[in-house]
């Protein structure tokens, strides 16, 4: 049986896909998507447009890449579908009185795989 990590091997662990993850989403030819997915960035705003524009296929990737390099929380999770395969989550905000952004990943063989990017279904930043 593998041995639990320590709290700070899972930090650098996580620390190092998050930028794995981040380097990919900058790659147009490293981005695709997977299946099952819900991927619907033109159906979300993007909280950084001051007109607020929905999301363009490329804005939602560009601003994947933004919240993994500052540093964003993820969370490692073990897919439904594939069975036992990890994805990770990030929830971001929607902006002001707007829902988060749910956000599912997958790492590829040299590539990151969308599964999710729509508005979180558990309710409303506060």
């Amino acid at each position: 049986m593998a041995e639990p990590e320590e709290p700070q091997q899972a930090t650098a662990r996580l620390d190092s896909i998050r930028r794995d993850l981040a380097v990919l989403c900058r790659r147009s030819r490293a981005r695709v998507l997977g299946w099952p997915c819900d991927w619907r960035p033109r159906a979300v705003v993007d909280p950084r447009d001051p007109d607020q524009q929905v999301f363009t296929e490329v804005g939602a990737w560009e601003f994947i890449a933004e919240l993994l390099e500052s540093g964003n929380e993820i969370q490692e999770i073990e897919l439904d579908n594939p069975r036992g395969k990890t994805g990770y989550v990030i929830l971001a905000s929607g902006g002001a009185q707007r829902l988060d952004i749910y956000i599912k990943l997958q790492l590829g063989n040299g590539a990151v795989i969308g599964r999710s990017f729509h508005y979180s279904e558990k309710g409303q930043r506060q």
